[in-house]
């Protein structure tokens, strides 16, 4: 985060410095506004290129054996370009070279999802799928009570990455 806010900032100073050159060149033709509005453009450029290109940066950084299953697209009204163009904000990732078939039922898989966002740190949850049913279980209460089973549609994108295996 701390990078790229001084990547903004000296791209604010590369635009107006190119702006202040131009200006220079041309015998001070152009108006004086222009220098701001060339650093804002430049800033507001290199903020939008870094939202774009994070997702494909951190999902093409991602050790082997982690698969990226599902996406999440984000739009704001104080971004008002995403509604014509939206970006992945968020991701989650199957660590698919540890799966681990359970012992006693064939069908039943346990499995590491990693979540990836903007802006936070990677949280890592495990869960359970049954292949056969295609259902899932999210983290029970870490109390050593039973899973809790819930019903996903069809092409739930966890359930279909870790019964891809089977």
């Amino acid at each position: 985060m701390f990078l790229e806010l001084i990547a903004v900032i000296v791209a604010g100073l590369a635009g107006a410095g190119v702006m202040l050159a131009i200006s220079k060149l041309s015998g001070g033709r152009l108006p004086k506004w222009i220098i701001p509005v060339a650093a804002g453009l430049a800033m507001l450029g290199t903020t939008i290129s870094s939202e774009y290109g994070w997702f494909a940066r951190t999902s093409g950084n991602l050790p082997d054996g982690l698969e990226v299953v599902q996406t999440v697209e984000s739009t704001a009204i104080y971004r008002p370009w995403t509604y014509l163009f939206p970006y992945v904000d968020r991701f989650v990732a199957i660590d698919q070279e540890n799966v681990r078939a359970n012992s006693e039922q064939s069908d039943l898989y346990l499995a590491d999802l990693y979540f990836f966002g903007r802006w936070t740190t990677v949280q890592s949850v495990e869960v359970m799928v049954n292949c056969q049913t295609g259902q899932r279980a999210d983290p029970a209460l870490g109390d050593d009570s039973p899973p809790i089973w819930r019903d996903v549609p069809e092409d739930d994108p966890i359930v279909s990455g870790v019964c891809r295996r089977s």
